[in-house]
């Protein structure tokens, strides 16, 4: 038996591979109750940390800090696995962060989920996990080193509406036919926004494309109300890292998730927020002033779907969505209805919500890890993977794509997706500067957001590997004509973590350097 764990921005759920069922794993609360989620909460008092539940109880004593939505700290694009955060009145490292979080969530599993019986005490739980499919190379790193730091066997990475394309084709593989062969799966979660095209034949799921936004989710939307509520009263302006502004947006979190459809107000219970201190004990918005509020972010989603809808047969034709089986609707802020209303308004019968629109990812993991049901990912590369170089002494940069957003994803870790370059090297010291971005445009340069990935630095002068010196400390300068035969040789697995070996091939002696960030 294996697990499937989408670890979400607002809530973690897991979903477990059960003799071709994929039930949703539930969790004891603090009231006693059972609930399908697990808080992706952290809090401390004291130095003293607690997670999940725990954390949840603590949410309305003062005297507790708590830390929501720290998933969002992995999307930064300066983000590093030395990355150093602030929690309380501690300050630790992000992958302590995670660690501890995760290592919560693995003891809970073990004594206060519906799983606990069905877990072996002296085995180590076996796991599909996924990140956002923009996710960079070190969110992708950390969140794998995380897991296995906290006693998780991780199986596979995914991306999380790869994932959850898995479970749209185990519940409507009606929908799919010759002629109308693609998925689109649109994934508002609670901090990110994802879209991929999927082409689904039989058992074989090839990702087509994938577009999405980095920081987008229930958490903005979540914003939008508190800053209405605010606006409503004539109450206080209150900065982003306010406590009092992180308590209301956590009770406007409650009040947008009551909503259904045909609710006419939205109802905020400041009080319950702020204590004695409301200056009112409750708000009462109509339903269609936040809709029109949230329409702009919802206006954003579809606007990056339709990058994705264009790669599909039928030449972009959007309105039509030729060759599109089906919009599969999943992620937790999918639920609001204002979402699915204007999607049902732009593509009618063809949008089709998860049942589980929370637990679709994980639910999709556990089946992705299933042997039996027999289905096959062709991923790939989400992002651009590149170098910059320079050229003419250091007169010109140019920017050098080492993986390109069509480049397929190896099938397992023992295949690798490999590229080369051979070149006569100019200069003692080679400095290479890989970056990841959204995309390049038609003359090369990268576009959209730009993520500095890694560096290395490589001695291209054999006299350079004889001593200890620090290459950063040497100054660069050109090299006598014809310079060594160099080759770099780049590999991806499975997981999207990048590889480069870089090779004097005239002296014969190489260094290979793993990629994160």
């Amino acid at each position: 038996m294996h697990l499937g764990i989408d670890f979400g921005t607002t809530r973690t759920v897991v979903a477990a591979c059960d003799r071709g069922n994929y039930p949703i794993v539930s969790f004891a609360s603090e009231d006693g109750d059972f609930a399908d989620w697990y808080p992706s909460l952290v809090a401390e008092r004291n130095g003293e940390l607690r997670c999940g539940w725990a954390a949840h109880a603590c949410a309305s004593d003062p005297s507790w800090v708590v830390l929501r939505s720290f998933k969002r700290m992995l999307t930064e694009p300066t983000v590093r696995p030395d990355h150093v955060v602030k929690v309380g009145s501690l300050r630790m490292p992000l992958i302590d962060l995670l660690v501890t979080f995760l290592r919560s969530l693995h003891n809970d599993l073990r004594s206060q989920s519906s799983m606990q019986a069905a877990l072996h005490p002296l085995e180590s739980i076996p796991v599909m996990i996924a990140t956002p499919a923009n996710a960079h190379g070190t969110q992708r790193f950390l969140t794998i080193d995380a897991f296995q730091k906290s006693g998780f066997q991780v199986l596979a990475l995914l991306n999380e509406p790869s994932a959850a394309g898995f479970e749209y084709a185990h519940r409507y593989r009606s929908t799919i036919t010759s002629k109308r062969e693609h998925v689109v799966v649109y994934d508002l979660g609670g901090g990110t926004f994802d879209a991929s095209l999927v082409r689904m034949n039989g058992q074989n799921h090839d990702i087509v494309y994938t577009s999405g936004i980095p920081r987008l989710g229930g958490d903005d939307f979540d914003t939008v109300l508190a800053d209405l509520v605010l606006g409503e009263k004539g109450m206080m302006e209150l900065s982003e890292s306010d406590p009092r502004r992180e308590r209301l947006v956590s009770v406007c979190r409650e009040a947008k998730e009551s909503l259904v459809q045909g609710s006419r107000r939205v109802l905020v219970d400041v009080e319950s927020a702020w204590g004695e201190h409301a200056p009112v004990r409750e708000v009462a918005l109509p339903v269609s002033t936040f809709y029109e509020a949230c329409t702009p972010l919802i206006e954003q989603s579809i606007e990056a779907m339709m990058h994705v809808v264009e790669r599909g047969e039928g030449g972009g034709d959007t309105r039509n969505l030729l060759g599109i089986a089906g919009i599969y609707v999943v992620g937790g802020a999918s639920a609001l209805p204002a979402v699915g209303r204007t999607l049902k308004h732009k593509y009618g019968r063809r949008v089709h919500r998860s049942p589980y629109p929370s637990a679709a990812t994980a639910i999709g993991l556990a089946i992705a890890g299933d042997k039996e049901a027999g289905y096959r990912l062709a991923d790939r590369f989400s992002r651009v993977f590149g170098v910059f170089r320079e050229l003419r002494d250091g007169a010109v940069v140019s920017f050098d794509p080492v993986f390109t957003k069509d480049t397929c994803m190896p099938l397992s870790q023992e295949r690798c997706v490999t590229s080369s370059r051979t070149y006569r090297a100019a200069h003692n010291i080679g400095h290479f500067r890989y970056v990841e971005c959204d995309d390049i445009d038609s003359s090369g340069v990268p576009s959209g957001d730009i993520t500095p990935f890694a560096e290395a630095l490589f001695p291209f002068d054999p006299m350079l590997c004889e001593g200890k010196e620090d290459l950063r400390t040497i100054p660069v300068r050109r090299l006598a004509s014809p310079g060594p035969l160099v080759e770099e040789r780049y590999t991806v697995d499975a997981d999207g973590i990048v590889e480069v070996s870089i090779r004097n091939l005239d002296a014969g002696y190489e260094k290979k350097y793993r990629l994160w960030g």
